[in-house]
């Protein structure tokens, strides 16, 4: 509040940059409070689902106070997010659950219904902008933009229906059925509450549940710090865009910076769940977070796009294409079997070692 409309000196621009990064914190963890009482799937969909907020309260943020030059905001913030999510986060689980664990399991039939989606909302949200003709640059029109964001929130709420009610047992933490019946009767006992997942006391998930009181002051905290994220954003984003130009880098850098820090506590939880040998879960947390940044984020600023000023760029260029493609064909591959190693993780970090260097120098 005291920073609202006001040009903020060096020493206030460090305190709203810390208080920036402790809000968007502090709010995934009191999601993580209203998850834990919920249960799985449900929690890392909230988790996803608060991530996803926060995303769209910065871009709208951005949008309105950057005009023409943040045209490409939202294509540049939630391409990333798929980058980072798909690449960083899941390559990262991989490498430091598989050098715990050598080999980690997970259900493919979930995995690759989240990776299918994913494909689809990228492809009809930021791959066919760039292909139609009906305006100019890589653009859609109006009917056209309303199209694609009922269509990803309709395939958002099918893999959500799917997800928490239809399936809901295919998205647990469990490995593959094809695995022995020794391993597959003790994490039956641990489904029952009965042994640990690792055998070690440290898996954090059988801790108890917070109680109705708790969750509910998480909840409203967590409104809170959505709120305090916002206008934060707001102060600090025409500094953010100078800093950038000044550093000689393009703006689409600015919507890396954005996803790569509302998605670094959700980063945290999925490498701690591989750690702990629940595979499932991280890839829960990867998948789920890039569906949610497409299929809400889109519609979103579908609606946004009424009041906002100047053109919304959302079809991804060349360099863009390749590795989206790219990292779509490396997923298929990773998620097929069922069973994953350092190799596929290394691979992921590698893809998503690129696209940040390509985003700094293209």
């Amino acid at each position: 509040m005291l920073s609202w409309g006001r040009e903020p000196g060096t020493i206030m621009l460090i305190l709203i940059c810390a208080g920036l990064g402790s809000a968007v914190i502090a709010a995934v963890h009191h999601a993580e409070v209203v998850a834990h009482r919920v249960g799985e799937p449900f929690g890392t969909l909230i988790l996803a689902l608060a991530v996803t907020v926060i995303e769209v309260a910065l871009i709208v943020t951005l949008m309105a106070s950057g005009g023409d030059k943040a045209a490409s905001l939202a294509r540049d913030t939630v391409f990333a997010a798929v980058m980072i999510t798909c690449n960083g986060i899941l390559g990262l689980s991989l490498v430091v659950g598989s050098l715990r664990h050598k080999t980690q399991e997970f259900r493919v039939h979930a995995s690759g219904s989240a990776l299918a989606v994913m494909t689809a909302l990228v492809t009809l949200s930021l791959v066919l902008p760039t292909f139609t003709t009906s305006t100019p640059g890589a653009t859609f029109s109006g009917p056209q933009l309303a199209f694609a964001g009922v269509t990803s929130l309709v395939m958002y709420g099918v893999f959500v229906f799917v997800q928490t009610i239809r399936h809901r047992d295919y998205f647990l933490p469990n490995a593959d059925p094809s695995v022995d019946p020794t391993a597959r009767a003790a994490r039956e006992a641990e489904a029952a509450g009965l042994a640990d997942s690792d055998g070690d006391g440290e898996d954090d998930s059988h801790a108890d549940a917070p109680s109705s009181k708790i969750a509910l002051l998480s909840l409203a905290l967590l409104f809170g710090c959505l709120i305090a994220v916002v206008g934060l954003a707001k102060t600090v984003s025409p500094k953010l865009e100078s800093a950038v130009e000044s550093a000689g880098a393009p703006l689409a850098v600015v919507g890396v910076v954005i996803a790569l820090l509302v998605l670094l506590p959700e980063t945290v939880a999925a490498v701690r769940a591989a750690l702990r040998n629940r595979l499932q879960t991280s890839l829960n947390l990867a998948l789920g977070s890039a569906l949610a940044s497409i299929g809400l984020t889109i519609p979103a600023i579908a609606i946004a796009s009424i009041w906002l000023t100047g053109p919304l760029v959302l079809g991804l260029d060349s360099k863009e294409l390749v590795l989206f493609v790219l990292t779509v064909v490396v997923s298929m591959l990773t998620l097929a079997t069922g069973r994953a190693t350092l190799l596929q993780g290394a691979v992921h970090l590698m893809i998503f070692s690129s696209f940040l260097f390509l985003a700094i120098s293209p």
